[in-house]
């Protein structure tokens, strides 16, 4: 018994410096996921990935953060849409399905909605959209004809009446045109 107190111990720097590691790491990938930025609009991990592989190096590791390449199917679409100011892609209320131009009109006539969900606050934890304080963003249903559930499609509305389509699930925006 004492043998494994004694060795327990010794190692015990070893794992608070791994486990100081994992947790910075784990901070990281976070942060960059969720696309953590600051006032300016820049990217907030310079620090973090200082801090990560100097905390692994101590810890005799060695750190990578390598952040998640975006889906080649958005990044494709992305790429082809017009921009407005804020850096998001364009579309034309036109050409969004019509499920999608129904539920908009729901929303300028203040329901019914279909789904208890429809006009929750939506948080912008994405950080994909404009900042805005919390409660700005409201969340809506685009049926998605032959899902069994509410589907990936969603209208965002902002307070201010700006209008955003997702049809992946807030992985990627698009700001509604009038």
């Amino acid at each position: 018994m004492g043998i494994s107190i004694v060795r327990m111990d010794a190692a015990r720097p070893r794992l608070l410096a791994l486990l100081l590691a994992l947790v910075s790491f784990v901070v990281l990938v976070g942060a960059q996921g969720c696309g953590e930025r600051d006032a300016s609009g820049a990217a907030q991990s310079g620090a973090a990935v200082t801090s990560a592989t100097t905390v692994a190096r101590r810890a005799g590791a060695q750190a990578t953060a390598t952040p998640p390449a975006p889906s080649p199917t958005v990044a494709a679409r992305d790429q082809q849409a017009p921009r407005r100011g804020d850096g998001l892609p364009t579309i034309p209320f036109a050409q969004l399905p019509p499920q999608a131009r129904e539920t908009i009109g729901l929303i300028e006539r203040g329901g019914p909605f279909p789904y208890d969900r429809d006009g929750v606050i939506f948080g912008n934890r994405e950080r994909l959209l404009p900042a805005q304080p919390n409660g700005y963003y409201r969340e809506y249903t685009v049926i998605t004809p032959g899902s069994p559930d509410r589907g990936a499609r969603r209208i965002v509305a902002g307070r201010e009446g700006e209008l955003y389509y997702t049809d992946d699930h807030y992985e990627s925006f698009k700001r509604v045109i009038r």
